[in-house]
């Protein structure tokens, strides 16, 4: 990867011997590692048990998660908050692996639609509760830096599974926590 950045320096015009570049490729390279380490990540492995038994009731909602991400159109950043809800089936999850979930998915080149499909998804797989809900909203820099140029643009995904899906009372519940964070 390290002699390709090269290459790309040397395209846009840049000298890659030049003292400020001279590291530029290798720290690209370990930056990129980092920022798609997801692709390396099982979700077994990630939750490592961290399931438990528990009768409960109501919506389980972890809230205002930042995510990091890479657009796979451009290689550019996005970035924003994913609210992450279930309703428990008898089985609820360690609440740190929810934001590890959506690590897990952002640490990957994405499109914001995906990532929250498979977020849901894979919470679904594992629990196997009553309902998931996902909303992420995001800002993407090859929105903001190039193309449309417009800065204040936000995306809003949504992914409704179970309860979250069929019963609006249910759903405008998790949408409502979601707004204003009070029961």
């Amino acid at each position: 990867m390290e002699e390709e950045i090269k290459k790309i320096l040397l395209q846009i015009g840049e000298d890659p011997n030049r003292e400020g570049l001279i590291n530029t490729p290798t720290r690209v390279k370990k930056s990129y590692e980092f920022l798609t380490g997801g692709y390396n990540v099982n979700i077994n492995n990630l939750i490592n048990n961290a399931i438990f038994e528990e009768k409960t009731e109501g919506i389980v909602l972890v809230r205002d998660i930042e995510l990091y991400s890479l657009c796979e159109h451009h290689l550019l950043p996005f970035y924003g908050r994913a609210h992450v809800g279930y309703i428990p089936n008898n089985k609820i999850i360690g609440i740190s692996k929810i934001p590890r979930i959506v690590d897990m998915f952002a640490r990957r080149l994405q499109v914001q639609e995906r990532m929250t499909t498979q977020i849901a998804h894979a919470l679904h797989e594992v629990l196997n509760p009553i309902g998931v809900g996902v909303v992420i909203k995001a800002k993407h820099l090859c929105m903001m830096m190039r193309g449309v140029e417009k800065q204040n643009s936000e995306l809003f995904t949504s992914c409704m599974i179970g309860e979250f899906k069929t019963n609006s009372v249910t759903r405008n519940e998790f949408l409502d926590l979601i707004r204003t964070g009070a029961t």
